[in-house]
This record gives structure tokens, C-alpha cells and sequence, in this order.
């Protein structure tokens, strides 16, 4: 498969006054043409700042990328000039933020907005733009476009705002979209309708999705490869089969036995107990051996090594050491 996007060792922290927040510590995954990669994970664990450090839309100060690239089309996207990224939002890259109402400027019809995107990153005609809008607007769901671009965002539902701003995401053909929550203020009727219009997106644009969430039910529907990520880093990674049937991680296990299901009957939710460590100061260790039932001692104070079980799966995890390995077999 063609690699689209790459992530290395993505480093960034945020300057308080109470010290130096290690939001993003070490994150590295690989996005390929035409699939959906879900980062998924509670929140604070550091997805949307991911997602923002991609498009540099970190407010500096007092945020920074410490360290890591962002390859992309063979540019380091952390080295471009404010100028050559602004060239690259929206054209190549585009982001779809978690509230569409925030997203959207209150006082200006959105037609008009989505043509401004348009005329921005292509040398078009005013007429054509509007052409190419009404298009866009078809292709999303937006009935009777003609008239609905002449509308202000208050005029449109919640789902109907969403179409909208993913319309604005995906106009001008961006080969990567990123969807920051893209379904959270929305209820589940109209999530599913955002769901399945992603994928006949997809399919129609061959557009690379990553989609930011918390929620594991979209996760089902949408992703091919799911990153969990605990903390500022990716603690699991693989397809979308081997982490729910398969999933080695005790905190994407916590996650897993967290949803509520339907299909078994007096079926208990096990919550994850504690809380997450302190980012101003991260420990050495895993940083989820506080609150895992399988903690060793050399869990508090060294870093798992990555282990590789398939060509996709891999995870940071000390039970994955062949001595504990054994140890869980004698207890067995």
C-alpha cells in the first residue's frame, strides 16, 4: 500500500507556569491511501494534540513540537514555513474540528465560506467555485444546495453543520482529512448518518482518513487500523479485528471492557480505577502501571519495549516479555 503520511517519534510539550506539560511523548504511526486509521484513547491522553501538531495548529508559545517529524508528499512538515503550510491546510491536509458550530463564522453565509476555500488554493473562476460548491454540497447530502448555500450556520441543524464543514474539509480534494470528534455533539441517529457518509466518501475520493475519538462504536464501524494511545503515547496499534478480538494491552482491554453491551445479558461495565499520571513530570516506567492489575516492579521503572505480533499489531507492554510470559503460564 502507498504511504500517504508518517509520523516519527513525535514530540510536544506546552509551557505553564506550573512547569512543562509532556503532551505528546514519542508518537509515531504511518497513515496509508484510501484507509481509516482511528487514534483512540481517553481524554487528555494527547490525541488532538496529534492531530493539531500534523496541520501546526499548536498555539506557539506556549506549545512546541520538541522534537519528531511529519513526513509528508517528502516534506518534513514540522521544518515548513508558516507560509508553505498555509498552502498545504485545506489542500492537502484538511481538519474537521469536534464542535461544526465554532467551525463555521456566524456571519457569513457558508457557501460563501466554502467558496473562499476554493479560491484560496486554486486559480478558479468565482462561477466555477460556486459550481464545484454545489457539487461538494450535493455529494455530502445537503438538499436543494442552491438555495442552502445562501444560508448562515444557524439556519442548520446540528448534522446538517456537520455536512457542511466536512463539505469545507473535502472540496478542494485533500489526499489526508483529519476528523478531530467528529460525531460528539451529535446523537446517534445522525452519528450514524455522518458514519456511513464518511465512507461513501471514501470510497467515491480515496481519501486518507484519521479520525480522532473516544468512542469505540465508531471505531467499529469506520476504522481498518486502530492506534490506542494512553498518556502522549501509542501504547497499542494494529487492525481493527486483532485489537477488539485480540487486544494484549491491559489498558486497551480496561477500554474494551468499558463499553456497555447489548449482546450479554447482566453484563457488568469494568471500570479502569484511578486516574492518569501527571504529565509535568511522566513517570520512567509504563505509564498506565499504576492503575493495571499486572504491574511488576520493572513496569514503574523502565519502558516497555515494542513487540511486534503481527505485520500491524504491535504493543508496549512488560507481559509481553517471555519471562512473564512464563510466570503467567505457572499461574495458569
Amino acid at each position: 500500500m502507498e504511504k500517504v503520511l508518517e509520523v516519527k517519534d513525535l514530540h510536544v510539550t506546552f509551557t505553564t507556569y506550573g512547569g512543562e506539560v509532556q503532551a505528546v511523548r514519542g508518537v509515531s504511526f504511518d497513515l496509508y491511501k484510501g484507509e481509516t486509521l482511528a487514534i483512540v484513547g481517553e481524554s487528555g491522553c494527547g490525541k488532538s494534540v496529534t492531530s493539531q501538531s500534523i496541520m501546526r495548529l499548536i498555539p506557539s508559545p506556549p506549545g512546541r513540537i520538541a522534537d519528531g517529524a511529519v513526513q509528508f508528499k517528502g516534506k518534513d512538515l514540522t521544518k515548513l514555513k508558516e507560509s508553505e503550510m498555509r498552502d498545504i491546510r485545506g489542500a492537502d491536509i484538511s481538519m474537521i474540528f469536534q464542535d461544526p458550530m465554532t467551525a463555521l463564522n456566524p456571519t457569513i453565509t457558508v457557501g460563501e465560506q466554502i467558496i473562499e476555500g476554493i479560491m484560496q488554493h486554486e486559480t478558479i473562476s468565482r462561477q466555477d467555485a460556486r459550481k464545484k460548491t454545489l457539487e461538494m454540497l450535493n455529494l455530502v447530502g445537503i438538499p436543494n444546495p442552491s438555495e442552502r448555500l445562501k444560508h448562515y450556520p444557524h439556519q442548520f441543524s446540528g448534522g446538517m453543520r456537520q455536512r457542511i464543514v466536512i463539505a469545507m474539509a473535502l472540496v478542494c480534494e485533500p489526499e489526508v482529512l483529519i476528523a478531530d470528534e467528529p460525531t460528539t455533539a451529535l446523537d446517534v441517529t445522525i452519528q450514524a448518518q455522518i458514519l456511513d457518509l464518511f465512507k461513501d466518501i471514501q470510497k467515491k475520493t480515496g481519501v486518507s482518513i484519521i479520525i480522532i475519538t473516544h468512542d469505540l462504536g465508531v471505531v467499529a464501524q469506520v476504522a481498518d487500523r486502530i492506534a490506542v494511545m494512553y498518556a502522549g503515547k501509542i501504547v497499542e496499534a494494529g487492525e481493527r479485528r486483532e485489537i477488539f478480538y485480540k487486544p494484549q494491552h491491559p489498558y486497551t482491554k480496561g477500554l474494551l471492557n468499558s463499553v456497555p453491551r447489548l449482546d450479554l445479558d447482566g453484563a457488568d461495565l469494568i471500570p479502569i480505577g484511578g486516574s492518569p499520571p501527571d504529565l509535568f513530570a511522566p513517570p520512567a516506567g509504563c505509564p498506565f502501571a499504576a492503575r493495571c492489575n499486572f504491574a511488576m516492579e520493572v513496569c514503574d521503572r523502565v519502558y516497555p519495549y515494542k513487540t511486534h505480533l503481527s505485520r500491524d499489531h504491535h504493543v508496549d507492554c512488560w507481559l509481553q516479555d517471555e519471562r512473564a510470559q512464563k510466570m503467567l503460564a505457572g499461574v495458569k
